[in-house]
Formats: structure tokens, sequence, C-alpha cells
């Protein structure tokens, strides 16, 4: 069974949600990827979010662009987290699937990640699954550990020395 159900509404956003499984598959998430319209074939959409719930997923990641009505849709038929990712477009830059999928009413929300930021959709997906699962909260933890740490190879401009350390190169 499947943790966690990717689902976005073309196959257009494959590249952008395939970031989402990449990571989870790094957390040994285990997770499906669908593509599915919740203008094309809503009575689809509305069965898998339905059962969703049945069918062992924990929470329920959803990517779509433009209009970006999935996730709320998909948000509408079940009781589990649904984090939505909005995808860039070429119209308006992602802003109004950011403004559709954030702008949820009361009583339906949905998690809202950046702009075809996916791999933050898999992460606090994670984060939600390891309070309850040991095996993916330890592999959390190594993730943050490394995050850390590789944050710790650049030091920007300091204002107590005015000098440039290294890394960043900016200067205010």
């Amino acid at each position: 069974m499947a943790q966690v159900g990717i689902v976005m509404g073309s196959k257009t956003d494959l590249p952008v949600m395939e970031k989402a499984a990449k990571q989870l598959e790094e957390f040994g998430i285990s997770h499906t990827l669908d593509v599915m319209s919740a203008h094309r074939n809503p009575a689809k959409v509305t069965a898998w979010a339905s059962s969703a719930a049945d069918d062992g997923y924990q929470v329920l990641i959803a990517g779509a662009g433009r209009a970006a009505h999935l996730p709320g849709v998909v948000a509408a038929h079940t009781a589990l987290p649904v984090i939505g990712v909005p995808c860039l477009s070429d119209h308006l830059g992602g802003a109004d699937a950011l403004y559709s999928i954030v702008q949820m009413p009361p009583g339906v929300p949905v998690a809202t990640v950046g702009i075809d930021n996916a791999k933050n959709a898999a992460i606090l997906a994670a984060q939600i699954i390891a309070l309850s699962d040991g095996d993916v909260a330890a592999a959390l933890a190594d993730f943050r550990t490394a995050q850390a740490d590789k944050g710790m190879e650049h030091r920007a401009w300091s204002p107590d020395t005015g000098s440039e350390r290294s890394g960043f190169g900016f200067r205010p």
C-alpha cells in the first residue's frame, strides 16, 4: 500500500511532480503518481480522493497549473491532509495556480507550497507521516542534518567586519 498519493492535472506537470516522487523515495516512503484532471475527468478525481483513505494513503499531494482546481477538488472529497503544488504556467507565471490553491474556503484546507516546489510538498508529507512512523522520522532527521551541514558550507558577508568571507558573494 502506498503512503502518499501524488496526482497532477496534466502530464505537462510531470517534470515538477517527479521531484516529489524522488524526494519521497529518498525518505523510503511509498507513493503513486497519477495524472487526472479536475476538469476533464472530475468523476475519476472524486472517486480517487473519496477512496484514498480506504486505499491506505496517509497524505495526498496534488499539483496543477493555471486555474489549479485539482488540489481543492481532492480536498473536498477526503479528510486526509492535502498538499497543493502550484505549477508554473506561461500565462501568469504560476500566480494564478498559487492563488487558486492557497485561497481555499474555510473548512476545505489545502496546505500550499511555493510554485513548482514539489520537493517541499514531499518533505511536508514526510513530516506528517513521521508523526506515526519511526523509520520516516529517522530518515527526515538525517535529511535535516544533511541540510544543516550543507548550509554551513557557505558563509555570507559579515556586517561586523564588512568583508566577504565566502559563498554568496553579495554586499549590501
